[in-house]
């Protein structure tokens, strides 16, 4: 139970979860306004090309993993100001596919998602 706590409260803090065999499979797309876009970008660093938009509300971006964030021992042993400063100096991000383009985007701006699988004919 206690897990299930902190890892609730690194999905809040970070907003993403690193994906891994316990990791989330899809994302949504979490904290961008309506009718702005999260841009999906070559590489992960907000200075790199981006390759497409997605909408404030896309849905069913397939996981391919995440790096940088916090680590677990950051999260549990970090001051919350230690932890602010820690996420700023080395963001998470996540590389994502979005409707078969594949790229990075910045971590804070996605949520676990539960993509349905697709419609059989």
């Amino acid at each position: 139970m206690a897990l299930a706590v902190v890892a609730s409260a690194v999905m809040a803090a970070g907003g993403a979860a690193q994906a891994t065999a316990d990791g989330p499979d899809h994302y949504r797309v979490h904290g961008v306004s309506p009718g702005r876009h999260l841009t999906l970008r070559a590489e992960p660093s907000t200075a790199s090309a981006p390759v497409a938009r997605i909408p404030a509300n896309g849905i069913c971006l397939r996981s391919l993993g995440c790096q940088g964030g916090l680590s677990f021992e950051e999260f549990a042993t970090l001051s919350d100001e230690d932890r602010r400063r820690r996420a700023a100096e080395h963001p998470r991000w996540c590389k994502v596919d979005y409707r078969g383009t594949v790229g990075w985007v910045a971590g804070r701006y996605l949520a676990e998602d539960a993509c349905p699988p697709p419609a059989t004919p």
